[in-house]
C-alpha cells in the first residue's frame, strides 16, 4: 500500500509519521534519539533514509536507513575538512539528492559555509572546493545561525547547474558541476548592510527551484521574498501584500511552478507570526497576490516559530502542505492550504520537514 511519509527532523531525534489517506497518521520512532536532525529526506532513487544527526559533544554525522529506521548505518567517512585548512565542522545543515541519472549521488551543506558531494549513496564525502576557494570567502560573515550553507539545488534540466543557499552571504551559481562560482544576488536587498544592494553579504534564510525548465527560482530572503526566472542573474521582490518582509520557510506546489507557500515572522528580533495569528501565505500568481490561509491554525496567542527547513508539500492530488514549530507542533493540509489539521503535538523543537511517499 502506497502511504504518505512525513520525516521530522526535531532537537531530539528523528522522528517519522505514515499515513495512508493524510488524514490519520500513525508515529515511527523516534530515532537517533538525542540528536538534533536539522534534515531529513528519503531518497526515491535507492529508498533511503538519509539524516544529518549533529552532536555537540561527540560530532556530526550522516546516518541512513533502508527499512524506514529499524536500522542505521554511519558514513565511513563523514563530511570534513582537510587538517591544515583551519577549519572545524560545526554543523551538518541540509541534504540533497542528485540527479535522477545518477543514483548514487549526493551533496550535502554544513557550517562553516562549504558544500560537499558523496558518489557512494553518502559512504564518503568530499569537499567541492571551488566554492570553499571562492576570492570572495574571507569577507563572508555569518548569520545568527552562523556561516551555514542550508539550501542545494541540482538543476535537473542543466545538468551541471547547482545553486546554494548560504546564510549571511547569499546565492552562488555554479555552471561546472561545483569547480567554479558565481554570485546571483542582483537586486536582493541587504538592509543591515552599509550596501544595501551589494554584490554579496545578503541573508538568504530559503532557496528553491520551482521550474527548471523556465529556470524559475524563489527565495525567502532576512529582506522580503523574491522570484527570479532567469537563473539567479536577477532577482524581484514580491513582498507586497505580506505582513512582514521576514520569515525562513518556503514551499513549492509539486505541479504548479507559481504557486509558493511562505510563512511570514514578524522580524528578526521577535520571530513570531504577525498579529500573534498563525498563518502560511499562498500565492497562485508567483508573488503577485497573496493570501492568507489559517483555517485550523491557532489564531490568537500564536508566539511560535518556524525554521528553515520545516515547511515542505507532497505530490499528491490536491497537494498537501505541512510545517513544523519550535514548539514542537506539525500541521498539515491535504488540500494546498485551504484547512489544516493537527498533525502531532508534544514533540521537540521541529528543525526540519520533508515529505515523500512509500509502499508499506
Amino acid at each position: 500500500m502506497k502511504k504518505t511519509l512525513l520525516l521530522i527532523g526535531t532537537r531530539k531525534g528523528l522522528f517519522l509519521f505514515t499515513s495512508a489517506d493524510r488524514s490519520q497518521w500513525q508515529l515511527h520512532g523516534p530515532f537517533q534519539p538525542g540528536r538534533e536532525i536539522n534534515h531529513a529526506i528519503h531518497d526515491p532513487r535507492t529508498n533511503r533514509i538519509y539524516a544529518t544527526a549533529n552532536d555537540s559533544w561527540f560530532g556530526c554525522e550522516i546516518v541512513s536507513s533502508t527499512d524506514l529506521g529499524q536500522t542505521w548505518e554511519t558514513a565511513k567517512q563523514n563530511p570534513a575538512f582537510p587538517e591544515n585548512s583551519g577549519l572545524k565542522l560545526e554543523r551538518i545543515w541540509h541534504l540533497e539528492p542528485g540527479l535522477p541519472a545518477e543514483p548514487n549521488v549526493l551533496y550535502a551543506g554544513v557550517a562553516p559555509a562549504a558544500l560537499f558531494r558523496s558518489e557512494d549513496s553518502g559512504q564518503t564525502w568530499r569537499e567541492v572546493t571551488g566554492l570553499t576557494q571562492h576570492p570572495t570567502r574571507p569577507r563572508w560573515n555569518p548569520g545568527a545561525g552562523g556561516l551555514c550553507l542550508h539550501s542545494i539545488i541540482v538543476d535537473p534540466v542543466h545538468p551541471t547547474r547547482l545553486f546554494v543557499g548560504i546564510s549571511a552571504v547569499g546565492v552562488f551559481r555554479s555552471e561546472d558541476t561545483g569547480a567554479t562560482w558565481k554570485t546571483a544576488n542582483r537586486g536582493t536587498r541587504a538592509e543591515f548592510q552599509p550596501e544595501k544592494l551589494p554584490e554579496y553579504g545578503q541573508c538568504v534564510h530559503k532557496l528553491l527551484l520551482a521550474d527548471a525548465k523556465t529556470s524559475l527560482l524563489f527565495q525567502q530572503n532576512h529582506c522580503g521574498v523574491y522570484r527570479s526566472a532567469d537563473a539567479g542573474e536577477s532577482w524581484q521582490e514580491i513582498t507586497a501584500g505580506l505582513p512582514s518582509d521576514f520569515g525562513f520557510p518556503l514551499a513549492i506546489h509539486p505541479r504548479q511552478p507559481e504557486t509558493i507557500f511562505v510563512l511570514p515572522l514578524k522580524g528578526a528580533e521577535f520571530r513570531c507570526p504577525p498579529e500573534n495569528k498563525l498563518r502560511v501565505f499562498r500565492s497562485r500568481n508567483g508573488g503577485k497576490n497573496w493570501e492568507a490561509l489559517g483555517k485550523g491554525l491557532p489564531q490568537d496567542n500564536a508566539f511560535m516559530s518556524i525554521y528553515r527547513e520545516g515547511m515542505a508539500t507532497d505530490k499528491e492530488e490536491p497537494a498537501g502542505v505541512y510545517f513544523g514549530t519550535n514548539t514542537g507542533k506539525v500541521f498539515g493540509s491535504r488540500d494546498e492550504g485551504d484547512s489544516w489539521q493537527l498533525v502531532a503535538d508534544n514533540l521537540p523543537p521541529v528543525f526540519s520537514v520533508s515529505v515523500s511517499s512509500v509502499v508499506e
